[in-house]
């Protein structure tokens, strides 16, 4: 597995670059900055690039990468996802949004949501809070989506 994570983080790297970046000259520079930046849970590998996004920004730079928002199914997986959090010092978007029912939340794909860490009295349902961030105590909140928070993406 860590052979296949090195091999992911060159992939994300590079997909965070410039978009003038040219495929065939990979700076190897770009490699030695990179520290931190993978854990691992749940059979899962939860990446970021250290970047900032809206939700429908992150959820297409994940897309990009191969990958998916993240989206914390256990404890383990939510510990994942804080590491960057933490480290960071910032706010994440959470691939969980508001169904159809006002103040009821849903992943990406319609499932309901088997595991959750919503902070005290969240969600609250507030206005247009249909996404869902992750405060640096690695509890949930609802949010508006057009916020930058950290992106983090799960493959």
């Amino acid at each position: 597995l860590q052979f296949y994570s090195i091999l992911f983080y060159i992939f994300f790297t590079v997909l965070s670059m410039s978009e003038n970046f040219q495929m065939g000259l990979f700076p190897s520079l770009a490699v030695l900055r990179l520290n931190k930046m993978i854990t691992e849970s749940g059979g899962k590998i939860f990446a970021t690039n250290g970047k900032k996004a809206d939700f429908d920004g992150t959820v297409e730079k994940c897309k990009e990468a191969g990958g998916s928002i993240a989206t914390p199914k256990s404890p383990g997986e939510n510990d994942a996802i804080l590491y960057f959090v933490k480290y960071f010092n910032t706010y994440a978007y959470l691939g969980i949004k508001q169904s159809l029912i006002p103040g009821r939340f849903q992943l990406l794909n319609g499932a309901q949501l088997s595991y959750t860490n919503w902070y005290s009295n969240e969600p609250s349902g507030k206005g247009q809070e249909e996404c869902v961030e992750m405060y640096t105590d690695g509890t949930w909140n609802d949010k508006i989506c057009n916020k930058n928070h950290l992106i983090v993406c799960q493959f």
